[in-house]
């Protein structure tokens, strides 16, 4: 597995079009909030909050590194596709390889990609943060933030792994990845906080599980920011604005915990990793 492993690395960073256009909807985001969006709501919304760049700022990472490691998933699991269409894994199932091997070689690639990936926006967005004034993230921080990554690349494996066990073709997930690059945004609360939408959008963007994970990236990285922006203001301000924002989530009146969040994700990932392995055994019986 670890040589099957190596090989879907080696292949996917050697296609400098695959890695661009897993990262194609990051560019997307960054684009909106420059071009757009950032303004809007710093002269609008925000602009009574002292250091409300770096507030924002603090948001919009938290985003990137949710789309990030989904749609560079997505990206990886392109080699399936290719090994399908150019008949390759028929070599695969006629050699001594197990189909166990196989799979699990497809899946601990995209999973390490998805860090990879996650883990260069990382650093390059926390330099961005402190080059417009921000602050270092904090040893305990950068932990959270790292195990982060490791729960949101294995959920979003879990789930690209099933989407894409259905696809024999290159049009048919190429379809699905122009889909999913679009959706994904809104399904998140990324491109527009989740309190400017109707109440029957908010409820579709909480029960989506990746959205859980775009909310803990937030409850990190913008605690301090949080802090500095709300100091000397009530609570009750910074309740709201964490509701608005989608830093945290509440069903029915109850907030959704961290624990619960994490729950989730867990869960999802142990769910869509069954039917994903299911799927892929059954077709090649």
């Amino acid at each position: 597995m670890r040589v099957f492993i190596e090989r879907n690395l080696k292949l996917f960073f050697r296609d400098r079009s695959a890695v661009f256009f897993s990262l194609l909807s990051v560019f997307i985001i960054i684009g909106l909030y420059a071009l757009f969006l950032g303004d809007v709501w710093l002269n609008n919304s925000m602009k009574d909050l002292s250091h409300a760049q770096v507030l924002m700022n603090s948001w919009l990472v938290s985003g990137l590194l949710t789309v990030t490691s989904i749609t560079t998933t997505m990206g990886a699991f392109g080699i399936m596709i290719d090994d399908k269409v150019l008949k390759i894994n028929k070599d695969f199932d006629s050699s001594p390889i197990k189909r166990s091997s196989i799979t699990g070689g497809y899946i601990g690639s995209s999973f390490l990609i998805g860090v990879i990936m996650s883990l260069v926006t990382a650093v390059v967005s926390e330099i961005y943060i402190v080059y417009s004034g921000g602050e270092w993230l904090t040893p305990l921080a950068c932990i959270k933030v790292f195990l982060l990554m490791l729960l949101t690349s294995l959920t979003n494996t879990s789930l690209v792994c099933f989407v894409v066990s259905f696809f024999n073709s290159h049009s048919a997930f190429g379809t699905a990845s122009t889909i999913l690059g679009t959706l994904i945004g809104f399904l998140t609360g990324i491109y527009l906080p989740i309190g400017t939408l109707p109440a029957s959008v908010q409820t579709v963007i909480k029960v989506f599980p990746v959205s859980h994970a775009a909310s803990l990236f937030r409850q990190v990285l913008m605690e301090s920011p949080m802090q500095n922006s709300f100091d000397g203001i009530p609570d009750i301000y910074l309740e709201e604005f964490k509701e608005y924002m989608g830093v945290t989530f509440r069903f029915g009146g109850h907030e959704v915990t961290t624990a619960a969040s994490i729950v989730i994700l867990l869960c999802t990932a142990a769910v869509f990793y069954s039917l994903s392995l299911f799927n892929m055994f059954r077709k090649r019986r």
